[in-house]
């Protein structure tokens, strides 16, 4: 089966056959997406083809797409924004470039997730979490004879160096999460003087949060810092990928979705934001090879999905490091303390 028919598969597994009525023109939707694009594409042709809805939707970063949201303020093009780290929604939710909306689903939700929606005043809502680490190309590892880094302070070994890869916290939600993780792990002293150190193993810092791991199934590098749901989907495609949680503690995402204040097509915008928070819906990031926890509580649960019982989690302060004036003080001192540098 193609991937056309695949999708056109799922569409009628998950949510039913498209009636007549149905597939009638019903408007459109502007949709940014911030997860991986297998995962966007499908979301794209399900929910078109299963409510008649066209959706015209862009990939981009978390920190990309609050950049877009930010200087599209006084005249929004967007009318949703699905996934991506938690952190930038609150950031938009603060700054009001996001609509408050409280879906009757919210008493199926997680916990992390309703709480994440109590914080934001209803402007942002969690539908996914998952756990950062360290992702590495199992063969390099063996043929370079390094060890498997099991700890950030593993990181700092020499025998690194050039040898990792971890996005832009500018650019990247993932890569902000590590820096609010390893603040709130070791302090800011501490832990921008690990960032320092860890900057001499970098070989490069990627826009996109899942390139570093995308680098590491290639070969282009050994070890990248990531959200270790991202390795699943690789290592299904033959690539040789592995992936570990540190032991020191980690920090998690909570995988956002928000309404955009001033939405031209709010009615359809409403629409898609039910049906993203349904089992079904939920259930298809497993589908297309993406494996972080769904919201949802009924929403099934994919084997490949990190146990979070197995996961020496750290108190992330969700609603601290959300803040927009924090955000842009910690990428700031980023920036001059660390990515100026030399390597």
């Amino acid at each position: 089966m193609n991937k056309s028919s695949l999708i056109s598969a799922l569409a009628l597994v998950l949510l039913g056959p498209v009636t007549a009525a149905r597939a009638q023109d019903g408007g459109q939707v502007n949709v940014i997406c911030s997860v991986q694009a297998e995962w966007c594409n499908m979301i794209q042709t399900v929910f078109a083809r299963s409510t008649g809805i066209k959706i015209n939707m862009s990939l981009k970063g978390s920190g990309e797409a609050l950049a877009q949201l930010i200087a599209e303020r006084a005249n929004p093009k967007t009318d949703i924004w699905f996934g991506g780290t938690g952190d930038p929604h609150l950031q938009a939710a603060e700054q009001g470039l996001s609509l408050d909306y409280k879906s009757a689903s919210l008493p199926q939700l997680q916990v992390w997730a309703q709480q994440q929606a109590s914080q934001s005043g209803y402007k942002t809502v969690g539908i996914y979490s998952g756990p950062l680490g360290f992702g590495y190309n199992t063969e390099l590892i063996a043929k370079k004879k390094m060890p498997i880094p099991k700890s950030w302070a593993d990181l700092l070994n020499p025998i690194y160096k050039g040898e990792i890869q971890v996005s832009n916290p500018a650019s990247s939600g993932t890569a902000y999460t590590m820096v609010a993780t390893l603040v709130q792990l070791m302090g800011e002293d501490k832990a921008f003087d690990y960032m320092k150190a860890l900057h001499k193993n970098i070989s490069q810092y990627t826009r996109s949060g899942t390139g570093p791991i995308k680098a590491v199934a290639r070969g282009e590098t050994t070890v990248s810092i990531s959200f270790v749901h991202d390795g699943p989907g690789e290592a299904m495609q033959g690539f040789p990928v592995a992936t570990i949680t540190p032991s020191e503690g980690t920090g998690a995402e909570i995988g956002s979705m928000s309404i955009i204040k001033g939405s031209r097509n709010l009615a359809n915008a409403k629409r898609f934001y039910e049906w993203a928070l349904t089992p079904a819906a939920q259930e298809m990031g497993a589908a297309a090879k993406q494996f972080q926890v769904p919201s949802n509580k009924a929403a099934k649960v994919d084997s490949r999905v990190p146990d979070f019982k197995k996961i020496n989690f750290i108190k992330y302060d969700y609603a601290k490091y959300g803040a927009s004036s924090e955000r842009k003080r910690l990428i700031a001192k980023w920036e001059k303390d660390v990515n100026s540098l030399p390597r």
